[in-house]
């Protein structure tokens, strides 16, 4: 496994994401599986978050999952590598940030692995197929739609992908990494259509990044202490 240098700690941790132990962890990602856990994790999202919705809430946990995600596919482009490890070992705790109570997400540096070129393009369906479950298992706690909740992954992955393709470095993996997303083929086990096609509607991140592009509400205006999202087509 490869040992991960400051400079990927520093990514890891612009995205709420830690390496080090927590003492008090809420849950982990084992626990979203289980149907039995839905109620009391609405329960806890809506009091971490202060919500004045289920579905802000729950749209928050969307967004700190999304950075997660996200950090993912940075990696994966940037390093070639991927997290790969087990659902409990993604633990999630209350951390504060800009004065406001959210949860950091807490992994195990050593799961870290290479990612070959051949597999590069199942790799990216996993990570897709795993976004899937966790958004089934959101929307068994309130009514938050499919396109909220793929639009707050999308959001930070664009923003990703807009600066990877402005280094010379990055550039050609990542267009590489878009092209995957962009075929129906990575999608099909739970959707017929490519769904970050979709959402750009396959133009250059850099035509993007400046104006809005969801076309669902996060619910960050329901949530005291913030504010509300400027791409938000509800203004």
């Amino acid at each position: 496994m490869p040992a991960l240098n400051y400079d990927q700690i520093r990514v890891l941790n612009s995205y709420s994401v830690f390496t080090e132990d927590t003492d008090r962890p809420l849950f982990t990602m084992e626990n979203l599986h289980k149907d039995f856990f839905i109620k009391d994790f609405r329960n806890l999202m809506m009091g971490i978050t202060q919500a004045t919705t289920e579905a802000a809430a729950i749209s928050h946990f969307g967004r700190r999952y999304g950075m997660f995600v996200a950090m993912q596919f940075y990696m994966l482009s940037t390093y070639d590598e991927i997290w790969d490890g087990k659902l409990e070992d993604i633990r999630f705790s209350l951390i504060h940030e800009f004065g406001n109570n959210t949860l950091g997400t807490f992994i195990t540096a050593k799961d870290f692995r290479y990612v070959d070129d051949h597999e590069r393009a199942s790799v990216i369906q996993k990570l897709l197929i795993q976004c899937h479950l966790v958004f089934q298992q959101l929307r068994k706690a309130t009514s938050v739609s499919p396109l909220t909740l793929w639009e707050n992954v999308f959001g930070y992955m664009l923003w990703n992908y807009y600066e990877m393709l402005e280094n010379p470095l990055l550039a050609d993996r990542a267009l590489e990494d878009i092209e995957i997303l962009e075929d129906t083929k990575v999608w099909q086990l739970f959707s017929n259509k490519s769904l970050f096609y979709q959402y750009t509607e396959g133009k250059n991140p850099s035509e993007l990044v400046n104006r809005p592009v969801r076309k669902s509400c996060c619910f960050s205006k329901d949530i005291p202490g913030l504010i509300t999202c400027e791409h938000c087509p509800m203004k």
